[in-house]
């Protein structure tokens, strides 16, 4: 695909063309903890890990709902799939947060495959010409298949105060420890990655509060593309989930015709009332998902084209909805889930690995519904939400 040419729907119809394999190695991928070399080339030639990546440095530089949909048709084919291209795709945003010397380091494959997250279980100390990192990272989800990693870590500073930042830096430096062995999300690869005396230059290090705020000196970010960290990440974990529950849907659609309900008269499965209702319920759950991201897509986006920060009563907002959509999204799947009988259990069929990664993702401490909830409802209380993570 050439750069210049590639549009939203462009990336989603290749993405579609490979649902089918995506499925099939799903499977496969469970089993070896870690996606296939295939679904990986698969996803590449479709131009996924390109959809976040600056134009300047031969990305399609989607806009942030653009490549939600994106998400949401590579999770339809495989859970697994889409949330690591999920970390694929926002963690190529976040390295727009980076001075512009770091960004054409990163982006020197428009294609680049990033991991990591803001969990700081690592240390900084300075050293000449930048710092020393020492530390493990665990759940680091896709770290077996990047080319670079983002960690959090606590910065030493010369004066002996602390501070919270995040180094990018290339995989290579990184051992992975051989310890993801979940009963969901398995194909996630989310091992724990480990760095001892690595040195990373310092226009690779950046504060925490200046990737919440956008704030590092010396970088450049296309126009309408300063999106805020948290709201960033939420709703492209939001897009994933509610691409698994269209991918459950889809398979509990394709499986249902004809097929008979165990020690009853019924020998069509649509027939039933119970049936006709536990469809409609999940449809509904998700199409409400679908109508929430309608409002903050827009929100988001004008902020960005504006060159502006959402607003504290925004991001609280964007924190319950997300987290709100996600419930959703698994209820839907729950709902489906429970109407495919007990042979759904069989891992020869998909939904119910649908159904288990669903299940892992809606966990993540970051979008539980209840701890985004407090956060809403304080600020909507006109109380201070009390969380840096806005």
């Amino acid at each position: 695909m050439v750069a210049a040419d590639v549009t939203a729907d462009s990336v989603i119809d290749s993405v579609r063309e490979i649902i089918p394999q995506l499925r099939e190695n799903g499977r496969e991928a469970e089993e070896r903890r870690w996606l296939t070399d295939d679904t990986l080339t698969l996803l590449d030639k479709a131009g996924v890990f390109r959809v976040g990546t600056p134009s300047r440095f031969g990305g399609f530089d989607l806009p942030l709902a653009q490549q939600a949909k994106v998400l949401i048709e590579v999770a339809r084919g495989c859970g697994s799939a889409g949330w690591v291209a999920m970390v694929y795709v926002s963690n190529a945003w976040c390295a727009t947060l980076y001075p512009d010397r770091a960004q054409k380091e990163v982006f020197a494959n428009p294609s680049v495959r990033i991991s990591g997250g803001f969990t700081p279980s690592g240390k900084l100390v300075p050293a000449d010409g930048g710092y020393e990192l020492n530390g493990s990272w665990r759940f680091n989800t896709g770290c077996r298949g990047a080319e670079w990693n983002i960690t959090a870590a606590i910065l030493e500073r010369p004066d002996g105060t602390h501070d919270e930042a995040i180094a990018i830096v290339p995989m290579s430096e990184f051992s992975v420890a051989d310890d993801w062995d979940v009963f969901a999300a398995a194909g996630t690869g989310s091992s724990t990655s480990i760095a001892q005396g690595v040195f990373v230059p310092a226009h690779r290090v950046i504060t925490f509060e200046e990737a919440i705020l956008n704030s590092a000196a010396d970088r450049n970010n296309s126009a309408g593309r300063d999106y805020a960290l948290l709201p960033l990440v939420m709703s492209e974990c939001s897009a994933v989930c509610i691409g698994i529950a269209h991918g459950a849907y889809d398979l509990f659609m394709d499986r249902v015709p004809g097929r008979p309900i165990t020690y009853t008269n019924w020998t069509d499965q649509r027939q039933h009332p119970l049936t006709q209702i536990q469809v409609a319920t999940a449809a509904n759950k998700i199409a409400a998902a679908e109508g929430l991201s309608a409002g903050w897509w827009p929100m988001l986006q004008s902020r960005a084209d504006a060159g502006e920060q959402p607003t504290v009563e925004e991001k609280a907002l964007m924190r319950g909805q997300t987290a709100y959509a996600i419930q959703l999204a698994r209820e839907a799947v729950d709902v489906l889930f429970k109407a495919s009988g007990a042979s759904a259990i069989r891992r020869s069929l998909a939904i119910q690995r649908f159904f288990r990664d669903i299940q892992a993702f809606a966990q993540h401490a970051l979008l539980l519904v209840e701890t985004n909830f407090e956060v809403q409802g304080r600020v909507l209380l006109g109380l201070d939400p009390e969380t840096p993570f806005l």
